[in-house]
């Protein structure tokens, strides 16, 4: 199977759901615009979805995956089955008692995750109440997780890829035309994100079927393969989600901001998602299953290579995506956002995060591609130490950046704290030997940077100045944003090739998913 293909495969999925997404968060901000039901809102939504970073997508499939390689390449169909069998039922179980506590204490945990939200009854109160109807969305997602982590180590990267479409479906659907039936109208939001969590569990199914690999829920904590998935997943609960810790605190933060701040970082967020799901998210589902096999195989050259070429692909793509998101800041948010209820102060406030937030880019998308190079080779603890250095550092960016620079301080912050944790994962890497950089780095990066710096002069002269993207009306801004997105691509790529970049210089081929043999 060629890895590049699977990396294209996944990342036009996530194209389609960030498209989606932006139409979902276009409606949202134009209906609701950025003041108290959607401060209250994403609040309400961050929480469930913190948690299904850290269970389904963070540390329990980084603990998950390597052992379930390891039992598909060195153990028979049988014991494969029970391993799935009793993973899913212990994860159900967690799942459930956590959604059945956190429905409960829904009030407490508004009081620690925004704080600054109790000074104002009507909105702490509507944060409890959306809480409540979204917070079972971290079982049914988690265990959509747990069925893409087994789809995912077959080698059926599209369909985890896809899932994340229903989700905006649902909100589309709910915010167009069933928003007037909700009082107040920001529990349609909620809603949709329950119904989205229902969708994606569901679509699962029929494929885990076809593979025969459809879980049977039964308990056994004394099972080898759980046992061994508990030890790998308790730190890995901190050390792989350390930027969703950072961005969670950044709402608590930024909840005693003035109203709209945590709106601004959501929505600059969201921009950042764009390239970090197209190729962080993308990179790491494809590496991990491939590193984990290298490293049952205790082969430790083919490991390297295939780190460096995940390496390579991610400075290839994400540096010039981190500079066209400082330079078209503006015209994006302008035209993805600036409708209805959605002001020119937003526009403005956004930009500053949004800006702030693309200097870690790299960073942000290097640490998923690094942090799998340890969690495929089962080492939790260094990924872990390195992770509470860069949570505590950003931590304290925070405090020093907070009063001068407001919301858009929390975002640098972040962005540092990212560039922090992929440095010291690559010096642990290197220092023990993991991985050997091959050969024409230097070259490599020379070239990049000439590319880089060409592209980046094209975007600042077409693009403008900013306040010609806030006057053009909401079509000019569409065709004049993908002309000039498209005039950067095309300098860029095209000075790559000048320079003797070929497509076929990346092509890479992995065997996965290939039929389990019974041992013996």
């Amino acid at each position: 199977m060629s890895l590049l293909k699977a990396l294209g495969t996944i990342s036009s999925m996530t194209l389609l759901s960030r498209i989606l997404g932006y139409v979902r968060d276009a409606l949202i901000a134009r209906v609701f615009g950025a003041g108290l039901a959607t401060d209250a809102f994403w609040v309400a939504f961050k929480i469930p979805n913190f948690l299904r970073r850290l269970f389904a997508e963070g540390a329990f499939s980084q603990a998950f995956v390597p052992i379930m390689g390891e039992y598909k390449n060195r153990q028979g169909e049988g014991e494969l089955h029970d391993l799935l069998d009793y993973v899913s039922g212990m994860l159900a179980l967690v799942l459930f008692l956590v959604t059945l506590l956190g429905v409960l204490a829904a009030p407490y945990v508004i009081y620690v995750s925004a704080p600054g939200f109790i000074k104002s009854p009507d909105k702490f109160n509507l944060t409890v109440d959306l809480l409540r109807i979204t917070f079972p969305y971290i079982l049914f997602i988690s265990l959509t997780g747990f069925a893409g982590g087994i789809l995912n180590t077959f080698g059926r990267f599209a369909v985890p890829a896809f899932t994340p479409v229903l989700l905006n479906l649902s909100f589309i659907a709910f915010v167009l035309w069933l928003t007037p039936y909700f009082d107040p109208p920001a529990k349609a939001l909620a809603w949709a994100v329950f119904t989205g969590g229902v969708l994606q569990l569901a679509l699962q199914v029929p494929f885990l079927m076809r593979l025969r690999m459809l879980p049977r829920f039964k308990l056994n904590f004394r099972h080898a393969g759980v046992r061994r998935v508990l030890r790998q997943m308790v730190p890995a609960l901190f050390g792989v989600s350390v930027g969703q810790i950072s961005l969670l605190l950044n709402v608590i933060f930024a909840s005693f901001l003035v109203t709209g701040s945590v709106s601004w970082l959501y929505y600059a967020d969201r921009l950042m998602e764009f390239p970090a799901g197209m190729l962080g998210v993308a990179l790491g589902t494809i590496l991990l299953p491939s590193l984990s096999k290298h490293y049952a195989n205790k082969s430790g050259s083919e490991y390297s290579a295939l780190l460096d070429w995940g390496l390579r692909l991610t400075f290839l793509l994400t540096v010039p995506a981190a500079v066209g998101l400082a330079i078209l800041a503006m015209p994006l948010i302008t035209t993805l956002f600036m409708h209805g209820a959605f002001s020119n102060a937003d526009a403005l406030a956004t930009r500053a995060a949004l800006m702030a937030y693309s200097g870690g880019l790299l960073g942000l998308i290097l640490v998923k591609v690094l942090a799998p190079a340890f969690y495929a080779r089962q080492n939790i603890r260094t990924p872990v130490k390195v992770a509470v250095v860069a949570l505590v550092i950003t931590q304290l960016l925070n405090l020093v950046f907070i009063g001068p620079l407001a919301h858009a301080g929390l975002a640098l912050a972040t962005a540092l704290g990212s560039c922090l944790n992929a440095g010291l994962l690559y010096y642990q890497l290197r220092r023990h030997a993991i991985h050997q950089p091959q050969p024409g780095w230097g070259s490599f990066l020379g070239k990049l940077l000439v590319a880089v710096l060409l592209m980046a002069a094209a975007l600042w002269f077409a693009a403008g100045e900013p306040q010609r993207w806030v006057m053009a009306s909401a079509t000019v801004r569409v065709l004049w944003l993908v002309g000039v997105v498209t005039l950067g691509a095309g300098v860029y790529f095209a000075a790559l090739w000048l320079m003797g970049f070929r497509l076929r210089d990346f092509a890479r081929y992995e065997a996965t998913g290939k039929p389990i043999e019974k041992a013996g």
